[in-house]
């Protein structure tokens, strides 16, 4: 058993990493960059070490400052929550040289998932099912239109690097297609250093689903059902749920089944998700993120699992606590990501936290770091809280969404609170008939702004 765990992240991630390691007897170490010497993560923690000036290049990028705290407190293990860190194989590589252990998969196959032809590739191999198109980068403009008339209009040319949105330029028509991929290999230049892109089939009408697996890096896995992420703004999602409203309990354990039997055959370890674009009863891969998701509560809502303990037990090479048949669908969860934005824009708007108030009862959990007084600083992303409900049912878990908002008091910002209130109103989200360019389409109506 672990002694001490460093958690190398910030905000409501770290304390949820904290909550299970308390919870285990698992002493626990928070890091923070000057920006966050007050943040309730440092105070909740039962040591704190300073990494650096706010930059988070400067802080909770910095893998000498992190490694080096883990030395000054004797932490034997690192859990790098989601963002920063976490999906970066040259810091694994670098924390196993140090006789650390990282709590999360091997190096490999972060690298492997972390590009996405090799993602892609990986897949298919074994078995998963893909969007049609490219087979690898594409190297130049006239092979990109070749392609584009092969498996047919619309494309999406997407940077193999990329992530969040970026790097990926839609092109409808052949005429579109010169300036969608040399806009879309510039981004990926800029963005991560990469200009080779791929292309594949747009699919005009998905959702957005996504499948939980967990490993025991030793040949086992299991799924835990799916999420459906399909309400987004510019690729960033916005509200989660599980199960997902349109997706059947076959196809469940179908797309489950070849989800789990994937990573079993490649003895991936730990928290991992699988996301597609469904379309027509029919999942089509997109990328694999290997790290935890920041809407993993909803899925321990219907399952009942604590995900981050699972994690940290795996790591210490035990098994996992539960099977495949342990695990039953009770409920539905949905989650909202609220964040410090001025709306119709969506502007960022840090600043100090006059009033906080968190909502409660039955079914109703908050992850926040935000406490009276705080100040929320400008230099990281701008999500201040996670609003979880679940209900016997969804009808049940929308209610008590509403309820749950109303409740919630943040004063001293601006938050996308307004946002849930709205969304709450209209006969789609409650039908659950939505894709992932719906939202986009509703704020272009509603609030003049995508």
């Amino acid at each position: 058993m672990f002694d001490k765990i460093l958690i190398a992240n910030r905000g409501e991630i770290a304390l949820r990493v904290i909550r299970a390691c308390r919870e285990m007897g698992i002493q626990s170490v928070a890091v923070h960059s000057t920006a966050d010497a007050d943040a309730m993560h440092v105070r909740m923690a039962d040591e704190s070490v300073c990494i650096g000036p706010p930059s988070g290049t400067q802080s909770y990028l910095s893998i000498p400052a992190i490694i080096s705290a883990c030395e000054i407190t004797g932490a034997q293990a690192i859990h790098p929550g989601y963002g920063f860190l976490s999906e970066n194989a040259n810091f694994v590589q670098i924390v196993e040289d140090h006789g650390l252990t990282f709590i999360g998969p091997t190096a490999e196959h972060i690298r492997i998932m972390g590009d996405k032809i090799t993602a892609k590739d990986t897949m298919k191999d074994l078995g998963v099912p893909c969007v049609p198109g490219s087979d690898g980068g594409v190297p130049d403009l006239d092979t990109a239109k070749k392609i584009g008339e092969e498996i047919g209009y619309p494309v999406i040319i997407k940077a193999t690097a990329g992530g969040g949105g970026r790097g990926m330029k839609v092109a409808k028509t052949a005429a579109d297609m010169e300036q969608a991929f040399m806009t879309a290999r510039a981004e990926g230049k800029a963005a991560f250093g990469n200009d080779e892109v791929y292309i594949e089939k747009y699919l005009t009408t998905p959702r957005h689903i996504e499948i939980q697996v967990f490993g025991d890096g030793k040949g086992k896995a299991v799924h835990l059902g799916e999420r459906d992420c399909s309400l987004q703004r510019r690729h960033q999602k916005v509200f989660e749920e599980a199960p997902g409203p349109c997706i059947t309990p076959e196809e469940r354990a179908r797309i489950g089944k070849t989800c789990a039997d994937a990573v079993a055959k490649i003895n991936y370890i730990g928290a991992g998700t699988i996301e597609f674009l469904y379309e027509n009863g029919e999942f089509y891969f997109i990328e694999m993120n290997t790290r935890l998701q920041v809407e993993h509560p909803v899925t321990e809502g219907i399952f009942g699992v604590d995900l981050v303990r699972e994690q940290i037990r795996v790591a210490e090479g035990l098994p996992m606590s539960f099977s495949q048949d342990d695990l039953e669908i009770n409920g539905h969860s949905i989650e909202v990501r609220i964040n410090a934005e001025k709306l119709p824009n969506f502007a960022p708007c840090p600043g100090k936290i006059t009033q906080y108030h968190a909502p409660g009862g039955l079914g109703v959990r908050m992850d926040s770091a935000l406490y009276d007084g705080y100040s929320i600083p400008p230099y990281y992303d701008s999500l201040i809280g996670k609003l979880i409900v679940h209900g016997r049912d969804r009808p049940e878990a929308l209610a008590r969404l509403s309820r749950a908002l109303g409740e919630l008091i943040v004063d001293g910002v601006d938050t996308t609170v307004p946002l849930f209130h709205a969304l709450l109103e209209e006969k789609d989200i409650h039908t659950g008939e939505y894709n992932i360019h719906w939202l986009e389409h509703w704020l272009e109506t509603n609030l003049g702004n995508a």
